[in-house]
């Protein structure tokens, strides 16, 4: 199955549509993807802040549909440390930013 960067159905599951709201989510997500992608950037030898920051970021991805990037989080989880991982993780966020941006202009 391929996982889309931005579900849009599962977003608007949540928001019924409403641009204002998803705008708002969008921006959360935002947030969350500097502090994390941050956190784990900077989690060196500690594997717990590490998993915490990468379990964060996968739910706050898939909460609001950014789905390629809660499957690199989950697959960084399983990684910990790994600096492959936290590429993926910076280029699917991105990818997610891309999305969201083009989701709001569309709106």
């Amino acid at each position: 199955m391929d996982v889309p960067v931005l579900d849009r159905d599962h977003l608007s599951r949540y928001t019924a549509g409403d641009p204002g709201l998803e705008a708002e989510l969008f921006a959360l997500l935002d947030a969350q993807i500097d502090a994390c992608i941050s956190a784990l950037a900077d989690a060196c030898e500690n594997a717990d802040v590490w998993a915490r920051a990468a379990h964060t970021l996968k739910g706050a991805s898939r909460g609001v549909g950014a789905m390629k990037l809660g499957e690199a989080c989950e697959a960084a989880e399983a990684r910990p440390l790994d600096p492959a991982a936290l590429a993926l993780v910076r280029d699917e966020a991105e990818d997610a930013r891309a999305a969201m941006i083009a989701a709001q202009a569309a709106a």
